[in-house]
């Protein structure tokens, strides 16, 4: 049964920064593209960055120079490094594992950028 456990969510000021992790469980995942999207409420939900199994990354506008996506594939872990959040920051953060035709998603993590 293939899990994804997202964590590391919370509540933070304008300026500040958090660190998400999400722990994989049933795949093999160093083969995996893996990624996190979030979804503000009323809004759909939305590319934040991707890491491939051989490390190359993207990232959408609004987040560069901002955030970092990294992995370890010792740890079957991707994370998500935040610095500079902006209230526009906030929503449900998803990650995502990808592979071909297999697709799974996280429970998601709330991230709250407020003062």
């Amino acid at each position: 049964q293939v899990q994804l456990v997202e964590s590391g969510g919370g509540l933070v000021q304008p300026g500040g920064s958090l660190r998400l992790s999400c722990v994989a469980f049933g795949i093999i995942f160093r083969f995996y593209k893996m990624g996190w999207y979030r979804q503000a409420p009323g809004k759909q939900r939305e590319l934040v960055a991707t890491i491939t199994s051989d490390g190359s990354t993207n990232y959408a506008d609004s987040v560069k120079d901002r955030f970092t996506i990294s992995r370890d594939n010792a740890k079957n872990t991707v994370y998500l490094h935040m610095d500079s959040l902006k209230p526009e920051d906030t929503a449900v953060y998803y990650c995502n594992a990808g592979l071909v035709a297999q697709y799974y998603w996280g429970q998601g993590t709330q991230v709250t950028v407020s003062t």
